[in-house]
């Protein structure tokens, strides 16, 4: 899950920061630098867990959803205020929806 998620994220960052224009080796090399952080947290993520208490866990999920959110949102040239407030209002909202899932489907 986590290199399938990776390599959409990837393709999507390298498709905001073409900006409409050719494809050249720095956009592919760009998503691809996207694509193994982004896949490398969510394996992280997913192997250390269960190790965690479930609001501490929903509040690592909701973290990670809110920054990739918020550095796609900021590659679309918007301003870093407006970049923030929305990974931070889509990291809550993830935080919210997870705890509710951890909470509720304890192991």
């Amino acid at each position: 899950m986590p290199a399938v998620l990776g390599v959409a994220y990837g393709i999507y960052a390298s498709f905001i920061a073409r900006d409409a224009g050719p494809v050249t080796g720095w956009n592919v090399g760009f998503g691809v630098i996207c694509a193994v952080i982004l896949a490398g947290l969510c394996f992280l993520l997913g192997r250390t867990q269960y190790a965690m208490i479930p609001l501490v866990r929903a509040a690592a999920y909701g973290a990670l959803f809110g920054v990739a959110l918020g550095f796609l949102h900021s590659l679309s040239e918007n301003s870093i205020l407006s970049s923030v407030v929305v990974g931070g209002a889509l990291g809550a909202g993830m935080t919210v929806a997870a705890f509710y899932v951890f909470y509720t489907h304890e192991r």
